[in-house]
């Protein structure tokens, strides 16, 4: 069967996350419901190229599946969203090799996160806001590059018992601050859960407490999660922003 590559955005608002789970509202969950509905096929699995969080949005998620007729690129992206709720839109659609996998050959992902300086009605779902927590710019900013670089990040990660390894390479970790928010962009070849908003949270926290930024270094060297120093920040400022895949390279 032709397997098909997709570029999805989402607002995570209401969803429990993208991993279809028992009697909740999750992504993967509407997007098989929408492939399976369309191809009058039972069953069609949807494998993303990460895993997000209830409440985290994608400004451009990729998963893939396998049709049992072929569709042009126009022709799928059109079929399928008709299907989709409005808190999921496909984008764009590649037919690609039958043993490609939106996972395991994506090369890297970039998540955006948001933390705004005020709260309003209309960034409640769509930045995060520490209201107790005094921002502290300059602290924060000199903790990021304690992050960069192939380290195990065990103590910035949910524990998971599948998992092999906890080690990541971190290729760009950057701040940027305007009047209302400051934006974290942060690469890698891979993140593990909790991971981003980890980072995230612990700087904010070692800024608030005045504390050094080199007390990274020793947080990552003790591969526990346990220290009162690290922070997992709110879910609603994350965005997954961009997965890096070879192929769509050498088009571009």
């Amino acid at each position: 069967m032709p397997r098909y590559l997709v570029r999805i955005s989402y607002d995570g608002t209401d969803f429990s996350g993208w991993q279809i789970q028992n009697d909740v509202r999750t992504v993967q969950q509407c997007l098989e419901e929408a492939v399976s509905f369309f191809s009058k096929n039972d069953k069609i699995p949807v494998t993303g190229a990460g895993r997000t969080d209830a409440g985290v949005h994608a400004l451009s998620q990729y998963a893939h599946f396998d049709l049992p007729k072929e569709l042009s690129e126009r022709q799928l992206v059109s079929a399928i969203n008709t299907h989709l709720p409005a808190d999921i839109r496909i984008l764009n659609s590649w037919q690609i090799k039958e043993d490609f996998s939106a996972r395991y050959d994506a090369l890297s992902r970039t998540y955006h996160y948001h933390l705004c300086k005020s709260r309003t009605p209309f960034n409640r779902n769509y930045a995060s806001f520490l209201p107790r927590m005094r921002i502290n710019s300059e602290i924060i900013n000199s903790c990021l590059p304690y992050f960069l670089g192939k380290q195990d990040f065990t103590s910035f990660a949910k524990f998971n018992p599948d998992l092999k390894h906890y080690n990541c390479d971190v290729k760009l970790l950057t701040l940027t601050e305007t009047e209302d928010e400051l934006l974290f962009v942060i690469k890698a070849n891979r993140f593990l859960h909790n991971m981003v908003r980890r980072i995230v949270g612990t700087s904010i926290r070692i800024g608030h407490h005045e504390k050094s930024p080199s007390l990274i270094q020793d947080l990552l060297a003790a591969k526990n999660a346990s220290s009162d120093m690290i922070f997992t920040a709110p879910p609603q400022g994350l965005y997954l922003a961009e997965v890096e895949y070879e192929f769509l390279n050498k088009e571009i």
